[in-house]
C-alpha cells in the first residue's frame, strides 16, 4: 500500500515544484516521442531538471535531482554536452518506437554544437504508461 501511494505521490510533488510561471510543462498525456523530445529539451534548452523529472518514473526522477543542474545531469548521465542543440525523432519512415501494450522504445537524434563544434549523438529511451500517461522509465544503453 505504502509504495503504491509513493508511485502515485511522487510525481504529483513533482509536477506541483517544477514548474515556473512562464513556462509550460510537459503533458504526460502526449505521445512517447513528444515526451521523450520534451525531456531532453528540458535538460539542454531550458536547463531545467525539475521540468525534465517531472516526466520520469521516482526512481529515475531522484536520479536526475540528486545533480541539482541540467548541466550535471547532461554531463554525468548522457556524456552529452551542447550549447545548442536541435532534438528529433526519426521521421523517415524507420519504425524507432518499439511499443508492447504500455511500454515504448525511443531513439531520439540530437544535432547541435558545443564550443563551435558540431555535435551529433543518438540516445534512447523506454518509457511507460500508467493511467493513459507517458513517463520516461529507463535511459537505454546506447545503440551504436
Amino acid at each position: 500500500m505504502i509504495k503504491k501511494f509513493k508511485i502515485i505521490i511522487f510525481p504529483l510533488l513533482i509536477m506541483l515544484s517544477a514548474c515556473s510561471d512562464s513556462e509550460k510543462e510537459i503533458d504526460t498525456s502526449e505521445n512517447p516521442e513528444e515526451i521523450s523530445i520534451s525531456f531532453f529539451s528540458a535538460l539542454y534548452n531550458d536547463k531545467d531538471i525539475d521540468k525534465a523529472a517531472a516526466v520520469c518514473e521516482p526512481k529515475l526522477a531522484r536520479v536526475i535531482l540528486h545533480y541539482r543542474s541540467a548541466k550535471a545531469v547532461a554531463r554525468h548521465l548522457f556524456n552529452m554536452s551542447y550549447d545548442s542543440v536541435n532534438i528529433r525523432t526519426e521521421d523517415t519512415g524507420v519504425k524507432v518506437r518499439q511499443m508492447l501494450k504500455n511500454k515504448a522504445v525511443i531513439t531520439i537524434y540530437f544535432d547541435g554544437t558545443y564550443l563551435e563544434n558540431r555535435v551529433k549523438d543518438v540516445k534512447r529511451l523506454s518509457l511507460i504508461q500508467r493511467s493513459g500517461r507517458w513517463y520516461v522509465d529507463k535511459i537505454l544503453k546506447d545503440p551504436f
